[in-house]
């Protein structure tokens, strides 16, 4: 009975990161269009820079679900990893996971503490002068200066080359977890197949989509 209890509550931690896991890829697909249009129309991005950083729909109901989501789908990584590593006190006296597994699922771990520094940096760099600029100082509204502060953050070499770094990596944590979020949900039937192709689509197109805009701002600011 214990062990079917425990059984029940992994499968329910695995679903609950797989379901955060999925509520922040369509985060990032839409976050990934809003800096796309800075590489083709500085006034397109500005407008839409300018509606979700003032609407209270988005400030003050969808961003702390966000939030929320960001740092359950990352605990959760951690719980889970440390039940893997304790359900298995004895390590094997040979263990060729190249064999069975590739780099990134192996390293789901690793990748996403990468990705939540990442995070962290991106909050400071974008999230935190934001609160400053209206709640702490509470400048005017100023519908033009999105593109401006955007930019600026791509002049140093050393901040783009973190970036890009970070979004290789968050490549890899796509890679494997885009497809293992809908396994866990249970999601298997006739799509499965073209939802695994979109999922390696997606992993590749949006983060090195992101590499894209991080380079071009910064050989051209």
């Amino acid at each position: 009975m214990a062990k079917s209890a425990l059984l029940k509550s992994s499968i329910a931690k695995k679903v609950a990161m797989a379901l955060s896991g999925l509520f922040l890829i369509l985060f990032l697909a839409q976050h990934f269009f809003i800096n796309s249009t800075s590489v083709f129309s500085p006034d397109t991005f500005n407008s839409i820079s300018h509606f979700m950083g003032n609407n209270p729909l988005v400030q003050f109901v969808f961003q702390p679900i966000l939030i929320f989501g960001v740092v359950f789908h990352f605990v959760m990584g951690m719980v889970l990893e440390i039940k893997n590593n304790s359900a298995r006190p004895i390590s094997y006296a040979k263990n060729n996971g190249a064999a069975n597994s590739s780099w990134a699922s192996r390293n789901m771990i690793v990748s996403g503490l990468v990705v939540l520094a990442f995070l962290g940096l991106h909050f400071y760099d974008f999230w935190v002068p934001e609160m400053v600029y209206k709640y702490v100082e509470v400048n005017p509204l100023d519908e033009t200066r999105y593109f401006a502060e955007l930019t600026h953050k791509f002049e140093s070499g050393i901040r783009t080359a973190i970036y890009c770094v970070s979004f290789l990596l968050l490549s890899l944590h796509l890679w494997h977890g885009f497809n293992s979020s809908f396994q866990s949900v249970g999601f298997n039937n006739k799509y499965s197949k073209s939802l695994h192709t979109l999922g390696y689509a997606f992993a590749i197109v949006v983060p090195f989509g992101f590499i894209f805009i991080a380079l071009f701002h910064y050989f051209n600011h």
